[in-house]
């Protein structure tokens, strides 16, 4: 489903790459991120090639509620509590991407608004008082108390000052306009200095992989270091207005922001394929119904992204064995701001420009401390979900699966998986993940395949939506 700013901005078709070309640097990947680090690299004098498998802001870029933000929920406490001089890395090189955001918007239209970013606790207040005390400690403009513009009440609000929100499609589009693009040309494999695409192939002494989930298992055994988390939005007409944005911290974790005349309203995270039973959509509708009953529901959509086990992303050298690959992977759900930061931090290192932030991003770090428990939960998590392909059950037959429902049912003696649509005809494909063999499950609020895994995704027909996965789905006969 395609979110407010797909619908609301004319694209610019770019070109596919159709022969083999050199160039100086290669960015595969043309969401912010991969349009930022071109745009850095090319201000330093670096020849730069885009390649996008789509268009430039089809991914999780255009997905995201576009909040401009160093405030990353309940991160500094956190980070002060293992390493305060990293915290300190952490929160200034957020800052200084917000004030470049705001810098580059005087000159794009974009429909740029300076606002606070709240959090808000409906519970317990404490979170909220140990995460102020860690942001005063960091020089963050930062207060404690209670927002007047929420439709519901709350036990406390924590707001930072000098944040913004923005149009990241007008913004991304006419800072790509600039630049050298390749456009549905997929990056197949990366071999050396060289990327190779379906019609031709791109040298490059540096390669930058800003593709949201890497896509080549080893080197950096990223999958191994995330897992990745869907949320979801719908756009409200005719709700009361709000000038500033906000986020939970505890109960629902409601997220929301004003755009024009519309509210987007946000919520429902999980695991991506941890969603059988699905209402996620309803659960935001219901809400709105509560907070605004004259509220309608103007566009909805969802968003996928990849959470490191220690919180904090992977911006870097990819590998010590690639000292000419980097990587800006693991986001958590702050894609916008992380990618300014990430965009600064690259461009810097393959210029030879010492960058103080390149310690708290580095992906050769491992806090044993902090990513013990989450490694041994992704751990188990893959393990549980190449159990389920092994060993796991059919769960039902494809003349009992109800019009509308997807479902894994056994097929000639095989598990498949099985979407049965609104007409009654049958959509059948493998069950399996072709990224590490993990078993797929059904996304009824999305329709799709998802993976519990990795985070990979399939529509119903079986064609990738999202990676690591870089392939669609074996298509299985009736």
């Amino acid at each position: 489903m395609r979110s407010i700013w797909m619908t609301q901005a004319e694209p610019k078709e770019h070109p596919r790459l159709q022969e083999d070309i050199e160039t100086g640097a290669v960015v595969i990947g043309g969401g912010m991120t991969g349009v930022l680090t071109a745009h850095f690299l090319r201000q330093k004098g670096i020849e730069t090639v885009i390649v996008e498998a789509d268009r430039i802001d089809s991914g999780q870029t255009g997905r995201t509620t576009a909040k401009i933000t160093l405030q990353h929920g309940l991160i500094y406490h956190r980070l002060m509590q293992r390493d305060e001089a990293a915290a300190r890395q952490y929160a200034q090189a957020n800052a200084h991407a917000v004030e470049e955001y705001r810098r580059m918007a005087r000159d794009i239209d974009c429909d740029w608004a300076d606002c606070n970013a709240w959090l808000y606790a409906q519970q317990e207040t404490e979170p909220l008082q140990r995460e102020y005390e860690a942001a005063c400690r960091l020089g963050i403009d930062a207060e404690l108390a209670c927002p007047d513009e929420l439709p519901f009440d709350t036990a406390a609000g924590l707001r930072f000052g000098g944040q913004a929100r923005f149009h990241l499609v007008k913004f991304l589009r006419a800072v790509a306009q600039p630049l050298c693009i390749y456009e549905n040309t997929p990056a197949v494999s990366v071999e050396q200095n060289r990327v190779v695409t379906p019609q031709g192939s791109v040298t490059a002494r540096h390669i930058i992989f800003a593709c949201h989930f890497p896509f080549v298992n080893i080197p950096g055994y990223f999958f191994a270091r995330m897992h990745q988390e869907r949320s979801y939005v719908i756009a409200l007409e005719n709700a009361a207005p709000l000038h500033d944005m906000y986020l939970g911290v505890d109960g629902e974790k409601l997220s929301l922001r004003p755009y024009g005349n519309l509210l987007l309203f946000g919520g429902g995270g999980h695991r991506s394929g941890e969603n059988s039973t699905g209402g996620r959509y309803g659960m935001l509708r219901a809400k709105a119904q509560e907070y605004w009953p004259h509220s309608s529901e103007a566009v909805r959509w969802s968003a996928q992204d990849c959470m490191s086990q220690d919180g904090v992303p992977f911006i870097g050298p990819f590998s010590p064995s690639r000292p000419d690959w980097y990587v800006a992977t693991g986001f958590q759900k702050w894609g916008m701001t992380t990618a300014m930061t990430a965009a600064m931090l690259l461009s810097d290192q393959i210029a030879g420009i010492e960058n103080p932030a390149s310690g708290v991003f580095s992906p050769q770090r491992f806090a044993v401390a902090a990513s013990a428990k989450k490694m041994a939960e992704d751990a188990a998590q893959s393990v549980k979900g190449l159990s389920r392909q092994v060993f796991g059950l059919p769960r039902g037959t494809v003349e009992n699966l109800p019009i509308g429902h997807g479902g894994i049912v056994e097929v000639a003696g095989q598990k498949v998986g099985v979407y049965k649509d609104e007409q009654g005809a049958i959509h059948t494909v493998s069950a399996r993940c072709p990224h590490l063999g993990c078993q797929l499950e059904w996304n009824p609020d999305e329709k799709s395949w998802d993976c519990p895994c990795h985070g990979s995704r399939f529509d119903f027909r079986g064609r990738r939506l999202d990676g690591p996965a870089q392939t669609d789905l074996d298509m299985q006969s009736q």
